[in-house]
């Protein structure tokens, strides 16, 4: 059951963060001015030693903590932190709908979910990035797979009780989906887009980024280990 909102906080939202200080403030006002944002947990966690990102945070209400740097590691970090009873596990570059926080409590309370997602949007004009943004919709649906850059969310006791992520360096996403898909257990898709940041595809180049990332997922489908994938990521 999910906990009341006078009491301990429904949503916890978890940010691996590194080098984003220029950008944090600006997500967390996002995810405050969001229906039902004032009463959502929000924990960040600094790959950075030194802290930078979160030393930026303006908002005293922000659990903050470093953690080994590693996006599975500092997911982890936040979970072992969080008090609400649902986790959304979000990316420093990615921003919700205005009423996600709303459409994650009617799904777990309108039917046997344990985990969903939101469908992919970029923040670009160009087309080419909405032919990605169809393909993405249609690879979710098709496998029940869904990306970390979908916003993924999971029951806090459900997370716990398969044993959160495992710390790899690529594809922590991807091997917690697969997991809860071959338990039997239900990932719901809220047919709503995140707004996710272009700047790797623009940084790296559209066509390259593209082909990189279908040939990393085909890898690792075909068994090659997330240590020697993420050579090829980076």
């Amino acid at each position: 059951m999910l906990r009341s909102k006078n009491t301990n906080p429904v949503i916890t939202v978890i940010i691996p963060v590194l080098n984003e200080a220029e950008g944090i403030n600006g997500l967390i006002s996002h995810l405050r001015d969001l229906e039902g944002g004032k009463d959502v947990e929000i924990v960040v966690v600094d790959g950075d030693p030194a802290g930078c990102t979160i030393k930026a945070i303006h908002d005293a209400g922000v659990v903050t903590a470093i953690g080994e740097r590693g996006r599975a590691v500092q997911m982890n970090r936040g979970a072992a932190l969080a008090e609400g009873d649902v986790l959304l596990f979000l990316h420093a570059d990615t921003l919700l709908p205005r009423s996600a926080f709303t459409r994650i409590q009617e799904t777990f309370q309108e039917a046997d979910y344990t985990a969903g997602c939101f469908d992919l949007g970029i923040r670009s004009a160009r087309k080419i990035f909405r032919i990605t943004e169809h393909y993405v919709a249609l690879r979710t649906r098709m496998t029940r797979i869904p990306f970390g850059d979908q916003a993924l969310f999971i029951r806090r006791d459900y997370f716990d009780r398969v044993g959160g992520y495992r710390e790899i360096p690529i594809m922590e996403d991807v091997e917690l989906m697969r997991r809860i898909r071959g338990r039997g257990d239900v990932i719901c898709i809220i047919p709503q887009n995140v707004s996710t940041s272009a700047r790797r595809w623009e940084r790296e180049g559209v066509l390259f980024t593209t082909c990189r990332n279908w040939m990393l997922q085909l890898l690792y489908f075909l068994g090659v280990p997330p240590e020697r994938l993420a050579r090829f990521y980076r």
